[in-house]
């Protein structure tokens, strides 16, 4: 039985298969704040969550990334609606190249869901996802609203999530000095 499940594992991790979804959005102002290379695009970073990406993921290594094939990002695909929800959902704070960062994620992670969602599906289901799980609105209604003398417990900021999205979410931080940041919120 172990054999069977270790060979079924590997089936998975060499196919680019994977089991479900990891919806994660980020918080530009702490993304921006511990970046290593250069500084962000904009001084002042966005002061909501945004998504960092849809990733296809499985049980055995939910963050490593698969190798799938596929058809590389082509912009053409996205309509011109989706563009400028996704320049609000999902900006690339780091550089402002909104297009060379969702090419990015596509190509990393989009293109392995293709048995599922082609390209359009793949964003527009990334942004309904964003609308329908909004982070910043549902801390913002627990009254937990990002200021630099003010700290939270984990608990504190996952219990308000799963109330509004009945799923429980996995936090990452980032530590900045002696003080961990919250970076990101994941689904």
């Amino acid at each position: 039985l172990v054999l069977g499940f270790a060979f079924f594992l590997c089936f998975i991790m060499s196919t680019g298969s994977y089991v479900y979804f990891q919806f994660v959005q980020q918080w530009p102002p702490t993304n921006c704040r511990v970046r290593i290379k250069r500084p962000c695009s904009k001084p002042r970073p966005l002061q909501y969550f945004t998504i960092h990406g849809l990733w296809p993921s499985n049980f055995s290594n939910p963050t490593k990334p698969s190798n799938c094939a596929g058809s590389q990002f082509d912009a053409r695909n996205l309509a011109p609606q989706m563009r400028t929800k996704l320049k609000i959902s999902w900006p690339d704070v780091e550089s402002g190249n909104d297009t060379k960062f969702w090419e990015g994620e596509w190509n990393k992670h989009g293109k392995c869901s293709k048995d599922r969602l082609n390209q359009m599906q793949y964003f527009e289901r990334s942004h309904d996802m964003w609308m329908s799980h909004n982070i910043t609105e549902i801390l913002k209604n627990a009254s937990i609203v990002p200021h630099p003398t003010q700290t939270w417990t984990y608990s504190d900021i996952v219990a308000p999530i799963k109330t509004a999205t009945k799923r429980t979410p996995l936090l990452r931080c980032k530590w900045d000095k002696n003080t961990q940041l919250l970076h990101e919120v994941v689904f």
